[in-house]
């Protein structure tokens, strides 16, 4: 049987955990958010959503928020002493206060940010993320996308970049930071501001992650990493994105911001 892919990204946390002693505890944590995300995902499946809601800053009436304090209390049992505190808090606070919250974030979806040092928003993200998900699956594209560095779904910022075989080469696509849609993108342009020139996309890999590579830009100073699929297989883009922090580290030693942050805050 072919595993899903929240299997997927839960089995490749576990093994670069395996291998990167320095990124175990970011992607255990992972990991145990992604098997509660993917519990959430199948409920999500079950529900007949109007996936207009994607892009229309309202949360359907159908969404099923009343799974939010089971999901805070599963939070809480393992997630880090900040972040186990903001869904403590957040469970406590009653119905209006998350109902209201879930509501506004999801409102903000496509320029929203999550700050690894604002937990709520974090625990919020955490539940949101993987409904994003299911609604972006079943969202139509609007328009013509390829020249464009915005979600063609949900018009919110790419995590992540993809080169996938094609002939003898690969062609570059870009990852939805909210709602995981994936578009073609051209391969020597900055996603952040459109930059062409070669010699402003400076490009930086580390010996740990030789499949994946920082994708700088000298005249916006913004980065975005990108997972070589032609070099390594068995990546996840989204989890090894995750794991790889020694390019985290070259970009912000070299003043480079990244263009957006994963759903830790990272």
């Amino acid at each position: 049987m072919i595993p899903s892919k929240w299997d997927q990204r839960i089995a490749r946390a576990k093994t670069l955990a395996r291998d990167h002693s320095f990124a175990a505890e970011i992607l255990g944590f992972y990991a145990r958010v992604a098997t509660l995300q993917k519990e959430l995902y199948l409920q999500f499946e079950t529900v007949e959503e109007d996936a207009r809601s994607l892009s229309s800053g309202r949360l359907s009436p159908q969404f099923p928020s009343s799974k939010f304090p089971g999901f805070l209390s599963k939070i809480e049992t393992f997630a880090p002493p900040v972040v186990a505190a903001a869904a403590r808090t957040l469970r406590m606070e009653g119905e209006d206060r998350w109902r209201g919250l879930l509501a506004g974030n999801w409102q903000q979806a496509s320029h929203f940010e999550p700050k690894h040092d604002d937990a709520e928003a974090l625990v919020i993200w955490m539940f949101l993320q993987p409904y994003a998900e299911h609604l972006g699956e079943r969202a139509a594209p609007r328009g013509d996308h390829r020249g464009l560095a915005v979600c063609p779904v949900c018009s919110a910022k790419p995590l992540v970049g993809v080169l996938r075989p094609e002939g003898d080469g690969a062609k570059r696509s870009l990852v939805c930071s909210v709602c995981l849609t994936e578009w073609p993108f051209r391969r020597l342009v900055c996603a952040a501001c459109g930059e062409e020139s070669v010699e402003k996309l400076p490009v930086y890999t580390a010996e740990q992650f030789k499949h994946v590579r920082v994708e700088a830009c000298d005249t916006c100073r913004y980065y975005i990493k990108t997972v070589d699929l032609t070099k390594n297989g068995h990546a996840v883009p989204i989890v090894d994105e995750l794991a790889s922090i020694p390019l985290n580290l070259w970009a912000q030693e070299h003043e480079y911001t990244k263009l957006r942050a994963n759903f830790l805050g990272i």
